[in-house]
């Protein structure tokens, strides 16, 4: 395995014990991979620049840019390449499930808006932070200084996975709290009812926000390997079933792409993005789809 690939691993990240480190190491991995790839315009995009257009004052084309690369770019200028962010992180009990991969929901949420805070305060783009579970507790409001990203880890490596969760409340809570135009990443399992949801989700476009939500689940979830007579439990309530697994494959998988259609499908009609993940699914993946959005917001 190539040290990008190991750095991207979820498995492997998931071995460092420090959070601030393992920010550090997706964020250097996928860096790494970026710029060995010929996903150039992204690697470019980073570097405070923007493609050409009609209107731009050649003025502010970089040359030496155009010497390597033979296209034309522009530089950004700050009130174009500021962005505020909030890393809106779901810290229910139902996060914490693992069927064994050794990562759970929770622990690729948090690494991953590790790196995306680590990412965003590299560019100077103000970023927040705010979880929830029935409601939004924990709050850090955005800001891009240096010590934002001890501020967001300090918050982040406190968070235990535990209690009920009210997707669609909290984030018509954050609707009402954000007082500008922001980039909202949510990282979630979504569990509740999708209707509410995507209400609330229409609710922060409608306001002008521009929305990410990362739907996060176990591998079990995703793929249902489970074979025989099975008891399946519901972390926030309790509450268990016995099923066979065989009979309800069927159900569950036709159930949870349904659920992601609907998603998939309101995504393209409201102009919102849906990353579908998995905890076994590298990271790259992930701060791919964010830097898309970013880019494609401007």
């Amino acid at each position: 395995m190539q040290n990008s690939e190991a750095y991207l691993n979820p498995s492997v990240v998931q071995s460092i014990k420090r959070l601030d480190l393992k920010a550090q190491f997706i964020v250097k991995g996928f860096m790494h991979g970026l710029h060995a790839s010929p996903l150039q315009g992204f690697s470019v995009e980073f570097s405070d620049h923007r493609k050409y257009e009609p209107g731009d004052d050649p003025k502010d084309i970089d040359w030496r840019l155009y010497a390597r690369t033979d296209k034309y770019y522009v530089r950004k200028y700050e009130s174009e390449t500021n962005m505020t962010g909030w890393l809106v992180v779901d810290s229910s009990a139902s996060m914490g499930y693992s069927n064994g991969a050794g990562v759970t929901k929770f622990d690729y949420a948090i690494s991953l808006a590790a790196a995306l805070s680590y990412l965003m305060i590299y560019r100077q783009d103000p970023v927040g932070l705010a979880t929830f579970g029935e409601k939004l507790g924990r709050s850090t409001p955005p800001r891009s200084k240096r010590s934002q990203f001890g501020s967001i880890l300090s918050t982040l490596s406190q968070l235990r996975p535990t209690g009920k969760t009210n997707v669609a409340a909290s984030l018509t809570q954050l609707a009402g709290m954000l007082k500008r135009a922001s980039l909202v990443m949510v990282f979630s399992d979504l569990l509740g009812d999708p209707e509410e949801t995507l209400r609330a989700v229409y609710r922060l476009r409608h306001s002008g926000h521009d929305v990410i939500l990362f739907h996060i689940l176990d591998d079990a979830e995703a793929r249902f390997p489970f074979r025989g007579t099975v008891e399946l439990a519901d972390p926030e309530t309790g509450e268990s079933i016995v099923v066979d697994a065989d009979a309800a494959r069927v159900d569950y998988e036709r159930a949870l792409e349904e659920f992601r259609a609907r998603f998939r499908k309101e995504a393209s009609n409201a102009k919102f993005d849906f990353v579908e993940l998995d905890v076994t699914i590298p990271f790259d993946k992930a701060l791919l789809e964010y830097l898309t959005a970013r880019s494609q917001r401007r």
